[in-house]
């Protein structure tokens, strides 16, 4: 019987990425990265532990939908009390927060347990170009989401 490979806790080392949204296609963007901080990448994934790296996402605010996306997408939220549903448009979403937006997306296709709360912490997305996380020396990533661009 084959025994399932449990990569060691110490021998886990997370990089850190950047990833620049500028232009890019929210779904196919979403899903690269979501697969990335799973750890999908790597020949030491394992479904039930956290063996994905950190991703920094920079220029939300550029971030595009084909379609009628921009005015049909809603998203909602709900304050829990009776009638505090909130809707609001992909435009109006994009101006007021833009973070919000890719990190929807990508929570969506993580794990719905324990594990992909634990692996979301590992997204950090930013509306313009500048970040905090210099120490950490990340590495550029490039993804491409546009189909016949060149990057």
């Amino acid at each position: 019987m084959e025994k399932t490979y449990l990569p060691p806790i110490s021998s886990l080392e997370p990089q850190w990425y950047v990833v620049d949204a500028n232009g890019q296609r929210l779904g196919r963007l979403a899903s690269e990265i979501a697969m990335i901080l799973r750890g999908k990448n790597k020949p030491t994934y394992t479904p039930h532990m956290d063996t994905g790296d950190f991703v920094i996402v920079v220029n939300a605010e550029k971030i595009v939908v084909t379609g009628k996306k921009r005015t049909q997408k809603v998203y909602r939220r709900h304050s829990g009390r009776p009638g505090g549903m909130k809707t609001e448009s992909f435009a109006k979403l994009q101006v007021r927060l833009p973070e919000r937006i890719i990190e929807k997306a990508v929570k969506g296709m993580l794990p719905k347990n324990s594990l992909g709360r634990q692996l979301f912490t590992k997204l950090k997305v930013y509306a313009g170009e500048s970040h905090p996380h210099q120490a950490q020396k990340p590495q550029v990533l490039t993804i491409k989401t546009v189909p016949g661009e060149d990057n």
